[in-house]
């Protein structure tokens, strides 16, 4: 038996994570931030004094009942490539590499990006693609990011990461969250937007801007202000939004099975645990239980049982 803490820190949520390699259960330890009335985010010199009065809380609920830990992993830039950096991740950094000394275990650090597409492979049972040696594709929706990764299996960091599409303009999450604070949404807004265009039964005729496997959804936030002006009814309003935002993954996602036939989709980021977006977007690949699609530490703490060889 194997025990294996992660940390991340992302932008809105402080998280700590267990991985027990004997059974691959997990213990998920989630915070989201506190974002004034109104706001829509929170400045990085704030989100690092959050993650730092929250880390203690968090690490106690998630580690006091553990005597023994194998290896931690934490993550400390959105993605892994030269120059990726925000400072809500050192706060993460600090409190793993006092741990990690403090429990005697290894630290390994990786990308937020990284342990997004780690974790909705355990959640999917789909860490098999990771030993087959052929590459697949992850989509990675949030607030930050609307990006079609293509991921191949790598010693050095379990997997490469290359950016192939995504969006060209504003990310899915944003346009989601821009919509939902104007109809006077707590940011972040993506589960209240979910539970309000789940009321309507408006059907829209959409027709998302995409070319190759890059969209644009600029004109999404564009329509959904106007709609607000017109005075549209907030839940038609929240449908047509995620309605858009679905149309455009669905086809991105028939651009890249046209592109790429038959290759392997896994589905990743806060946007993807929209239920809607699931049902629809289902039959084409694989997606992450809500809870590990979300900002999460269990990615990262994959990341290191890998690295370590214990699993």
């Amino acid at each position: 038996m194997s025990i294996i803490a992660g940390f991340d820190t992302s932008n809105y949520t402080t998280s700590a994570a267990v991985l027990d390699t004997s059974d691959m259960s997990v213990r998920n330890v989630r915070q989201l931030l506190p974002v004034k009335s109104g706001e829509r985010g929170l400045r990085q010199s704030d989100a690092v004094f959050l993650h730092t009065r929250e880390l203690p809380k968090i690490m106690k609920e998630a580690f006091s009942d553990i005597g023994h830990f194998d290896a931690c992993g934490c993550s400390c830039a959105p993605r892994m490539i030269p120059g990726s950096y925000m400072p809500c991740f050192l706060a993460g950094v600090s409190a793993a590499a006092a741990f990690s000394m403090g429990a005697g275990c290894e630290l390994f650090l990786t990308s937020h990006q990284t342990g997004h597409i780690l974790a909705a492979l355990y959640s999917c049972k789909r860490l098999d693609l990771l030993k087959s040696q052929k590459p697949f594709a992850a989509f990675h929706v949030s607030g930050g990011t609307t990006d079609i990764l293509m991921c191949t299996p790598d010693s050095e960091h379990n997997v490469r990461i290359e950016r192939i599409g995504g969006t060209s303009d504003l990310n899915a999450g944003q346009a989601i969250d821009r919509c939902g604070v104007r109809l006077g949404i707590g940011f972040p807004c993506g589960a209240e937007m979910e539970k309000l265009a789940e009321q309507s039964f408006v059907g829209f005729d959409i027709k998302p801007a995409v070319k190759g496997l890059y969209c644009s959804l600029s004109g999404l936030e564009n329509k959904c202000m106007n709609l607000i002006r017109s005075g549209a009814e907030k839940k038609d309003i929240a449908k047509y939004c995620i309605d858009s935002v679905c149309s455009a993954l669905e086809a991105l996602t028939a651009a890249l099975l046209e592109k790429y036939p038959g290759i392997d989709i896994i589905y990743a980021g806060g946007v993807m645990s929209n239920r809607s977006i699931n049902k629809r977007l289902s039959q084409y690949g694989s997606f992450a239980a809500p809870e590990f699609s979300a900002d999460n530490a269990v990615g990262t703490a994959v990341f290191a049982a890998l690295k370590k060889g214990l699993i």
